[in-house]
């Protein structure tokens, strides 16, 4: 009996202990190997690195310092933090040490020299970052332009940096067409529209001076821009691009002018090269993709056809389908991808909510190639599948929403999914 007992106690042994083995190989198997996540569809020699599953308090955009550590703005905070910081110290790309630190919530996110820049929906902030340290010191926090308008709507404050000592920010206008009763049928627009004096345009102010207020400090470099949440600036021309979120609801409000169809059509999401001085012609004007032109809204007497006042307002460089939404914009300027990439625009389009009656669009990243400075051919879907189906009936449907942009010291492009807090890390391998 006592025989049988130690034999089948040195049996369970035996299998524990082989057990415990083949688990740890596994584990060790696994940080040594990255997790590929083929659910992102990506051009032939392109795979796409799954660097977090979720983050707390779903993620907006992001960047990623030259030691390869991610940072990354969240939307909402989580247990009173609202920024994540990742690094991956395996080497697999995959983020096995994650912390939260920072006590806003908002959208804007750059790394320039050893400062960390983000924003709330209120005001720029920067954090120091020290060598070896992966979260900023709290006390390095500091304010460099607050002020800015409170608001529900279009209320992301992004921002970018021009390395010659200025940054520039997004104040989004609070409105759809700043009509006298905001989203309301047949409601006429405010001429002119009060919000312009300061909002729906992109404002300038000195990146290495704190405490500075919007109306007061900085300068208003350009206008009539409804909503740019993606911008950045482009090295190679030395020059500033947004895009633009188009207006909403023209059949909506204005049903004897529209049909449903073009209420899902128009107008477009403009592509915008940006200089000071540009005004673009929100809320007057919007671009007709059809027709090529910007056209006088139909608050302001438009019906579809007239030009108008909108004669004198900047055309954009590109214009997308209508209602993906635009948010975020970055020109590549690694080495890692093949050249045809080289100096060309990524741009995460985060998705429709209002094209009814048609299906809901975007949900993808894209890539618009660029020759000297200038558009040098169509966009074409980049990375797609994010929303997890053909069709979306709606944005609460989608399984991820991409957001963020960002090129790592490698070369590789960082994605940033808003519903879930994803991140991916996409590299080629040819």
């Amino acid at each position: 009996m006592k025989q049988h007992l130690f034999f089948f106690c040195t049996l369970f042994a035996f299998a524990f202990l082989s057990c415990q083995s083949s688990s740890d190989q596994t584990t060790e198997a696994v940080s040594a190997t990255p997790a590929i996540d083929s659910t992102i569809t990506l051009p032939a020699g392109f795979k796409a690195i799954l660097v977090a599953d979720s983050l707390a308090g779903r993620a907006r955009h992001l960047a990623v310092n030259g030691n390869g550590d991610i940072y990354v703005q969240m939307s909402r905070l989580t247990n009173g933090k609202g920024l994540a910081a990742l690094r991956d110290t395996s080497g697999d790309g995959r983020a096995d040490i994650i912390e939260y630190f920072g006590s806003h919530d908002g959208t804007g996110m750059e790394i320039s020299g050893n400062y960390l820049y983000c924003s709330s929906d209120e005001a720029v902030f920067r954090y120091e970052l020290k060598e070896g340290q992966l979260t900023p010191d709290e006390a390095s926090k500091v304010l460099i332009v607050g002020g800015f308008p409170k608001q529900n709507e279009h209320a992301s404050k992004t921002f970018t940096l021009d390395g010659q000592g200025n940054i520039y920010v997004n104040v989004g206008a609070p409105s759809n067409a700043c009509q006298i009763d905001n989203r309301v049928a047949g409601s006429k627009g405010q001429d002119p529209c009060p919000l312009l004096d300061l909002q729906a345009g992109i404002w300038k102010f000195e990146v290495d001076k704190l405490a500075q207020q919007h109306g007061v400090d900085g300068i208003r470099f350009s206008t009539g821009i409804r909503n740019a949440v993606a911008l950045d600036w482009n090295e190679t021309t030395d020059g500033l691009f947004a895009l633009q979120h188009g207006r909403d609801q023209l059949h909506e409000f204005w049903p004897d002018l529209y049909t449903p169809e073009q209420n899902a059509e128009l107008p477009a999401e403009e592509f915008l090269e940006v200089e000071e001085g540009d005004d673009f012609g929100w809320p007057y004007c919007y671009f007709d993709p059809a027709q090529n032109k910007k056209l006088l809204a139909p608050e302001y007497g438009g019906e579809g056809q007239k030009t108008g006042r909108c004669a004198d307002a900047k055309d954009p460089i590109l214009a997308f389908p209508a209602h993906l939404a635009p948010n975020d914009l970055i020109f590549y300027q690694g080495n890692a991808f093949p050249e045809q990439y080289r100096n060309g625009a990524f741009i995460a389009f985060h998705g429709s909510w209002n094209r009814s009656p048609l299906p809901q669009k975007g949900y993808f990243v894209v890539f618009v190639p660029f020759k000297d400075g200038k558009v040098a051919g169509d966009w074409d879907v980049f990375a797609g599948g994010f929303a997890g189906m053909e069709t979306i009936p709606s944005p609460g449907d989608a399984k991820h929403r991409p957001c963020g942009l960002a090129v790592g010291p490698d070369g590789a492009l960082y994605i940033a999914d808003s519903v879930k807090g994803k991140i991916w890390k996409v590299v080629y391998n040819g």
